[in-house]
This record gives structure tokens, C-alpha cells and sequence, in this order.
């Protein structure tokens, strides 16, 4: 090749070398430009979030069973992506640090910060290892506070902040070295992107979620209400109203509940508003009131109306224990038994497995031997209707006695100079029925000393002579102990409970 030709290769290379330069500098500007439209719409989507997450604290505070595990997730969202958001902004501050100009773009050709920053040989320095385990643990964290109800989301958050290798070449590799400042730049900020984006997606699926459920149309949302213009007709009257949709929603509380004038608000539970009222004289009666929620922090009042009637006539017995579904063998047990528009003295009343009087304006049962005993209950209506209803109760015996000393009962602490002086009764705890009990006769074990049987309720002179043995720390043991029920000597109680006296000093 002559020197003339070799003079004019040379020529191009420099030119097309110009040219490239010309070209790059370009393309570093327009990933400046691209890195500030990221900044700006980080920072729109930073208000958007802010907006979003103060609407969750307000509905949270408003309706804590809906709103407050989805506010709980978002929390641990939002501070997992503060942490990493922040922590990018340390890397760009750092790399740029030096940089007089920041938006001379074209100056951020080097190459140099990341190389050194990151890599060393063909591995990561620390920092490099660092800046890869912050995105995983990043996305990590993020999966893991979604749970396994946000499958989409899931997917998206794995794919957003994805650190697969490419073919042989690491992720990091393959994103950072060698590239200029600026496209590092720009791509920080684009993760950056990524975490605001991810909590907007977050937030509005949760709220967005919630809101949804809400509104589908299923049975654990909406019941059918019958609403019907009176309740109660006449048997050659038509029945009129209406049948609606109503809303239901467990979690849905109110703040406040009022009906007829009253405060009910205690009466709410799963969402419902539960009534426990007498029905009142015969007539038509009136319930009305308004139900209190709180919306974006201010009540908001909802009305309700209806009525029903109260009839005189009845089609069944009514029977009620007084004590409990259950009587008792060798006690009274009251028995109240009633039927509307019928006077107690036309009821006719049986029973199978026991004994039943009168008494007053009530009834006494006194069971037999039976586990089991039932009251029939038979009348004639004015209208001429016959109405017979049986009842059952479940018979038991008195439940065992607990031996007692100074009114307490089980392992009692007492000084040895009060023991002597003390009263040893029975009592049954807990009891349906206030029994008095008496007891006849026990005994007294004291550590090291032969037990002494006493006659009645307080310890005779054999029975303190082994009293004063005891020592410190000592159990005393008052067991066989014998008692009746007072006035009704002829029923035989279970065997009663022993009592421990530990001597306190």
C-alpha cells in the first residue's frame, strides 16, 4: 500500500472516529434526559403512594377488623421499600459526588466508579455482593409479606427486580461494568421506579381488593331480607312487603347504635345489631333508630325503621327452670310454667320420674332415682284447641362438698396460733342452689402424729395438743369430713373434699 493510500485510510478512521464521538455524547445526554423524566415521575408516584397510604391509615382507624391487616401489610411494604429506596439514592449521591456539573451528562462517559465499585477480577467486591443482596432480599421481603393470596403480584415483583444471570454472565455483569455513569445512573433510578411502581400496584390491589370483595354479589356479602308490611295477619288477610338485598359484612362495625332512645352499641357483634327486648303489652310496637359508622373520619348516620305486633293468643307452652336446664336430687328445684291467655290453676301437670307440686304462684319438682325426668303440660284454649307439651330436664346429684376453713376452701395458709381457734365447715361452690351445710364430724392429721377424730365443728383438746406439734412449713391434713344439709338430714352427700392447712409460722 503506497503512503498516499495509507494517508487517506487513516484519514477515514479519524473521521469515522469523530463521528462515533459526536454520536455517543448524544446518547449519553439522552440517558440524562431519560434519568430526570424517571426523577419526576418518582417523585408524582411518591405523592400518589403517600396519598394511598394515608387513605389506608384512615379507613384502618375507621374499620379496624376490614381495613387493619391489609394496613399492617402495607407498612411492612413501605418500610421495606423506604430501606431500599434510600439506599440507592446513597449509591447515586456517591457516584456522582464529584461531578461539578450534574446535568453536564456528556461528562459521565467514565466508566471507572462502577468497575472499581463493584467488581474486582472477574468477581464482586463487597459492595457489589452488597448491592445484589439488597434487591434480593428487597424482593424477597416484598413476596414474602404478600403471602400466597397475590399470585399476579408475586409474579411481577420477581420479574421487576430479577437478577438471573444471562447465559454465563452474571446479572450484575451484565447490567453494570463497563457501562457509562450515566446509563448506571439511569438505571438506579429505574429501580427506583421499580419500587414505586411495585408499592402502587400493592396498594391498589389491597385497597382495590378489599373493596371488591365488598361489592361481589355472594352469599357471604349479600342476604335476601324479607320485609313484610306487618307481622301478623289475620288467616284470611294477604301477606304484602317486599323481598331486598342487604348488605352484610362481619367486620363492618359501628361506631354507635341507638333504638327507641336507647344506647345499644354493645349489642353489636359480628357486624349485626342483636336484639334482646321484652315483645311489651298486646299491640303494634314501633323499632327505630340509626346506625353511627365512621367514614374517612366522620360519622355518617343511616336511619332504620320497622314494627312488629304483639298478639294474645299463643300456641304452645312455655316452661322455663328456674335454676338451670337441670334439676337437682334432694333440693327444691322452682319450676315456673305458664301459658299465655290460660290461668295456672286450669294447667294440668304431670310428671315421669319424680314428684311435682304446687307452690305459690310456681311449681316445686323433687326427682326420683332417674338420670332423666320429664313435665307434661296439657290445657284447653278458649278457642276450644287442645295443647299438650312435654319437657325434660336432666336429674343430677348435689355435686360433691368442699371441706372449708375461715370461708376458703383447698390449700389454705394460716399461723399456728389462729388453727386451734378455727371453725371447720362445708360449702358447695359455685352451686346453683345456696345449700347450708353442717358438719358432724372430721379428722385432723398433722405430720409425725396420729390422726385425731373430732366431733363437730371446732378442734377439741386432743385434737390442739397434736395441733401445737406442728411446725413451720407443715400440711395439715382435716379429711373424713362428714356433713348433712341443713334441714334435710335424710339426703346422704357425696363424700366431702379435704382441706390442707399449711402453717404460714
Amino acid at each position: 500500500m503506497s503512503p498516499r493510500q495509507k494517508m487517506i485510510n487513516l484519514m477515514y478512521l479519524v473521521f469515522i472516529a469523530m463521528l462515533a464521538m459526536n454520536m455517543s455524547k448524544e446518547v449519553l445526554s439522552a440517558f440524562g434526559f431519560i434519568n430526570e423524566d424517571l426523577v419526576e415521575s418518582n417523585k408524582s408516584l411518591s405523592l400518589k403512594n403517600k396519598n394511598s397510604y394515608e387513605n389506608l391509615d384512615t379507613k384502618a382507624q375507621d374499620q379496624v377488623e376490614k381495613f387493619g391487616l391489609l394496613k399492617v401489610k402495607a407498612d411492612k411494604i413501605k418500610s421495606l421499600s423506604t430501606d431500599y429506596y434510600v439506599y440507592l439514592e446513597g449509591l447515586k449521591t456517591e457516584m456522582i459526588e464529584k461531578i461539578e456539573d450534574k446535568s453536564d451528562y456528556e461528562s459521565m462517559d467514565k466508566t471507572d466508579f462502577l468497575d472499581a465499585y463493584f467488581f474486582k477480577g472477574d468477581g464482586f467486591t463487597v459492595k457489589g455482593k452488597e448491592f445484589v443482596d439488597r434487591i434480593n432480599s428487597y424482593k424477597d421481603g416484598v413476596v414474602t409479606v404478600l403471602g400466597s393470596d397475590y399470585g399476579t403480584l408475586t409474579s411481577i415483583v420477581n420479574k421487576r427486580f430479577n437478577t438471573d444471570s444471562k447465559g454465563n454472565i452474571p446479572w450484575l455483569k451484565h447490567r453494570f461494568e463497563g457501562f457509562p455513569m450515566v446509563a448506571s445512573l439511569t438505571n438506579f433510578t429505574k429501580l427506583q421506579a421499580n419500587i414505586k411502581n411495585t408499592e402502587n400496584d400493592i396498594l391498589s390491589s389491597l385497597l382495590g381488593g378489599q373493596l371488591e370483595s365488598d361489592s361481589k354479589l355472594t352469599t357471604n356479602n349479600y342476604k335476601g331480607i324479607v320485609r313484610l308490611d306487618k307481622t301478623a295477619y289475620f288467616s284470611d288477610e294477604k301477606v304484602t312487603g317486599q323481598v331486598v338485598l342487604g348488605r352484610y359484612d362481619s367486620n363492618l362495625i359501628p361506631s354507635k347504635v341507638t333504638m327507641n332512645g336507647r344506647d345499644i352499641t354493645k349489642s353489636v357483634k359480628d357486624g349485626q345489631v342483636l336484639l334482646n327486648m321484652a315483645a311489651g303489652s298486646v299491640g303494634e310496637k314501633t323499632i327505630k333508630g340509626v346506625i353511627t359508622f365512621i367514614q374517612d373520619g366522620k360519622p355518617e348516620d343511616i336511619p332504620f325503621e320497622s314494627s312488629y305486633t304483639v298478639i294474645p293468643e299463643p300456641n304452645d307452652v312455655v316452661i322455663s327452670a328456674d335454676a338451670m336446664n337441670v334439676v337437682y336430687r334432694g333440693v327444691d328445684n322452682p319450676v315456673s310454667i305458664s301459658l299465655p291467655g290460660v290461668s295456672s290453676n286450669k294447667l294440668i301437670v304431670r310428671t315421669t320420674g319424680g314428684l311435682i307440686t304446687k307452690r305459690g304462684s310456681g311449681w316445686i319438682i323433687k326427682p326420683g332415682r332417674g338420670t332423666e325426668l320429664t313435665v307434661n303440660v296439657s290445657a284447653t284454649l278458649s278457642s276450644g284447641k287442645k295443647v299438650n307439651s312435654p319437657k325434660k330436664f336432666r336429674v343430677k346429684d348435689i355435686p360433691t362438698a368442699m371441706g372449708m376453713i375461715r370461708g376458703e376452701f383447698g390449700v389454705v395458709r394460716m399461723p399456728k396460733t389462729s388453727i386451734g381457734r378455727a371453725t371447720i365447715s362445708a360449702g358447695l361452690p359455685d352451686f346453683v342452689f345456696d345449700l347450708k351445710l353442717r358438719v358432724n364430724k372430721f379428722t385432723v392429721k398433722v405430720p409425725g402424729q396420729l390422726a385425731v377424730t373430732v366431733n363437730g365443728t371446732v378442734f377439741n383438746a386432743a385434737a390442739k395438743r397434736v395441733l401445737a406439734r406442728a411446725r413451720r412449713g407443715d400440711q395439715i391434713t382435716i379429711f373424713d369430713i362428714e356433713a348433712v344439709i341443713q334441714n334435710n338430714t335424710s339426703y346422704k352427700l357425696n363424700k366431702v373434699l379435704p382441706i390442707i392447712i399449711e402453717v404460714s409460722n
